[in-house]
């Protein structure tokens, strides 16, 4: 097994944005609050402990509704632990993210939640004195089933079919028992091909909704790790909310401040979310619909009913569970309710992450730090193989197609293609002609810069035509390191996005967590390629 580790900047898959955060350029600075290393965490222990000083009554609430979300999860010792440890007050979070995806989605799950844990065992060892804990927050009010109702396995779409309306984490599983069939057929009855069948039947087919079932497949794999998993779409925990979902529907702060935010933002960068007037959803057993203000009160999109403000708040007073935060809110109401330090996120979670840093300094929370999370290609030792006869390094299969292609046909060439040094030659020449041209016509200037071009432009057609001759003549070579990268980048994307963990883990079991446990380092800013054993 080998690793290789690429800088993140120097990849195309990642955003100019998140590129500027890491290298901390000055036209991010007052987006963020500290920048996640080792040492500046000593100042956010201390800022997020005198923050949550007094409160708790806070920490034992936070304590008490994880503990009865945990109630039908068995050997829980570690996650029990670190669950009656946020009582205490030197005990922090670290927390990361993600869909009820079916059996976990994309690889990246695994990731983002690998970090989680790898960061807490480093803040371990730094700071002794603290405890830190690893979180994953469940996405259970989200709607938008059809993001999450499916996972690839090698090529093949294995889908959820059922209708949702509704938050995703109160969905039934019934209906998963065919997807259930289906796999059955797919995976081999070896060792690890039981265990991954055992492990979606046990989920899926043994709990009533995609929250429990969430929950107990992500303890499974990371039972040992002491991972906390939390349901946002709890009453005890909305009622801690209740003050700043009040504070939004009278005040619209979270609009008014990233607004505020998004006018001086870097022309440069995409804005990844906008703002609504009111970020919040009013959320029932059988739908998710957003709060419009109307006149004279509030209305609920898409349906007949409306509420007066006084109305609304009482509501908010009685049934804070109905009360659901959309993407712009839904940080805050994370950092309300624990002890947290830093989040864990992909590019596009970090970039709406960085609009909200004035919302949050105006209600008066901690901004916590944020942490580009891990992402891992995972290559097989006969695709190691293979790439070593290419002609071409790991980095390059990260180019796009077409690139790659040049890149190849360059390597093995007999032929010098690259017409570079004629080009040179060629301004070097009309250099001297301009030089005639300014002692003694200077309108000579015109033409001798039409004809410059011209001949640029006649070498760079030439020098496209050599290439694709080449291309020709080395087809077999090029076709073949191409379809080693579209192995590598399904569907032309990251790994990680596509592919689910099953590919792997059938092939090397409990294993491969570990592998990437040792391999994946949080505070390390760049893309890391793994080989795995030969088998």
């Amino acid at each position: 097994m080998k690793k290789t580790t690429i800088p993140y900047q120097d990849l195309s898959y990642f955003t100019e944005l998140i590129k500027s955060y890491l290298n901390e350029d000055k036209v991010v600075k007052d987006l963020y609050h500290r920048f996640p290393n080792l040492e500046n965490f000593k100042e956010q222990i201390a800022e997020k402990q005198a923050s949550w000083a007094g409160l708790n009554d806070r920490r034992q609430l936070l304590k008490d509704a994880l503990l009865a979300q945990y109630q039908e999860i068995e050997s829980k010792d570690a996650t029990l632990k670190n669950i009656e440890s946020l009582a205490q007050d030197d005990v922090f979070t670290i927390t990361t993210g993600h869909q009820l995806n079916l059996f976990t989605g994309p690889l990246y799950f695994l990731y983002k939640i690998i970090s989680t844990i790898n960061l807490c065992k480093q803040l371990q060892t730094a700071y002794p004195e603290n405890r830190f804990v690893p979180v994953y927050w469940m996405a259970t009010e989200d709607h938008d089933f059809e993001e999450i109702q499916y996972f690839n396995f090698k090529g093949r779409k294995i889908v959820f079919e059922a209708n949702s309306t509704a938050a995703v984490g109160s969905l039934s599983t019934d209906g998963l028992d065919k997807v259930f069939a289906v796999l059955d057929e797919l995976w081999p009855d070896s060792d690890y091909g039981k265990e991954l069948k055992g492990l979606f039947k046990n989920a899926y087919l043994g709990h009533k909704n995609l929250a429990d079932a969430t929950r107990y497949l992500a303890h499974e794999l990371f039972k040992n790790d002491g991972l906390v998993i939390v349901d946002g779409d709890d009453a005890s925990l909305k009622k801690l909310m209740a003050p700043y979902f009040e504070d939004e529907l009278l005040k619209n702060t979270s609009f008014k401040q990233v607004t505020e935010t998004l006018k001086t933002w870097p022309t440069d960068f995409k804005v990844q979310v906008n703002p609504r007037e009111v970020n919040l959803f009013y959320l029932t057993d059988a739908y998710r619909k957003r709060i419009i203000p109307v006149e004279n009160g509030f209305a609920i999109d898409d349906t007949d009913i409306v509420f007066t403000t006084t109305a609304l708040l009482e509501e908010l007073e009685v049934h804070p569970e109905r009360f659901s935060p959309n993407v712009i809110m839904r940080p805050l109401y994370q950092e309300v309710i624990l002890p947290n330090l830093c989040y864990i996120g992909g590019g596009g979670e970090l970039a709406y992450w960085l609009e909200l840093k004035a919302y949050f300094e105006e209600v008066g929370v901690v901004f916590p730090m944020l942490l580009l999370r891990n992402s891992a290609l995972l290559v097989t030792h006969k695709q190691d193989e293979k790439l070593a006869k290419m002609e071409c390094s790991m980095q390059d299969l990260f180019l796009q197609e077409h690139e790659l292609a040049s890149v190849v046909t360059n390597a093995i060439s007999e032929i010098d293609i690259d017409f570079t040094s004629l080009q040179n030659q060629l301004k070097q020449q009309f250099k001297s002609l301009y030089d005639i041209a300014t002692k003694t016509d200077k309108s000579f200037i015109g033409a001798v810069a039409a004809q410059e071009k011209k001949q640029l432009n006649g070498l760079e057609n030439l020098e496209k035509r050599l290439l694709k001759a080449q291309k020709h003549k080395h087809s077999d070579h090029v076709e073949r390191t191409v379809q080693l990268q579209q192995e590598l980048f399904p569907g032309g994307t990251l790994q990680e996005r596509k592919e689910n963990f099953a590919s792997f883990y059938l092939d090397h079991g409990q294993e491969l967590l570990q592998i990437l446990k040792e391999q994946l380092d949080p505070l390390d800013p760049s893309f890391t390629v793994i080989t795995l054993p030969v088998l």
